[in-house]
């Protein structure tokens, strides 16, 4: 999000993370864990769910400690701010949803270095007030958890004919919704090449509807 979201109303800052600069199809940014963690519709929604409350809350602190943050140091400061709160979330984690903390495994520490996290803290959070840096973080963090669930989802079902709830996460049931039988599945879309097949499919088609849109006629004054 460039810094144009300045200028812009809340629902304009929020919008514009979740759709119109989402992070994995507009930006292209924390690839890795979009490639990583959705071979599952719960390990992608959990890691989704994990980098909504990091970047939400880095980006109140970030913004709240701006002015007294030297300029020199803004950036380790940054990076202490986050470490510690994705510290804090792996510990609650590991306690609460011990599944989904061994299914994600090291890329819960990873949220640390992600670049959509760093990214807002630098470009926006650091410049802006409170309340829209909370707005900004929610709605990146938002585009990029819709983002890997729909690829989590769509990998799961080809891939296995089914989708597990409560498998992963510490829901009060857990069932398997199966679509079709499992002999009609394709296996591929589970390992790590359906990561790169289904982002691509679905990089090329948002591609082609974005082209797609009418654009508007320039009519030249006589």
């Amino acid at each position: 999000m460039s810094e144009k979201a300045i200028k812009l109303n809340k629902k304009d800052i929020f919008m514009t993370g979740v759709i119109k600069e989402n992070a994995t199809f507009k930006v292209m940014l924390g690839m890795c864990p979009a490639l990583a963690v959705t071979n599952s519709f719960e390990s992608a929604f959990g890691m989704g769910l994990m980098v909504i409350i990091i970047l939400t809350m880095s980006n109140f602190v970030i913004s709240a400690l701006r002015n007294v943050i030297p300029n020199d140091l803004r950036i380790p400061s940054f990076i202490v701010i986050i470490a510690t709160l994705v510290t804090a979330l792996h510990m609650f984690v590991q306690a609460y949803a011990g599944a989904l903390s061994d299914s994600l495994g090291v890329f819960i520490p990873l949220i640390a270095v992600n670049c959509i996290v760093l990214g807002r803290a630098e470009s926006f959070a650091s410049k802006n007030g409170v309340v829209d840096s909370i707005v900004d973080g929610l709605g990146s963090a938002t585009g990029f958890a819709l983002a890997i669930s729909l690829v989590g989802i769509i990998r799961e079902v080809i891939g296995k004919g089914s989708i597990g709830l409560g498998v992963l996460l510490p829901l009060p049931f857990e069932t398997t919704l199966r679509l079709f039988p499992s002999e009609y599945a394709i296996g591929v879309f589970v390992s790590p090449p359906g990561a790169f097949l289904v982002i691509g499919i679905l990089l090329a088609v948002f591609a082609a509807v974005g082209n797609a849109k009418p654009k508007k006629k320039v009519v030249a004054k006589k």
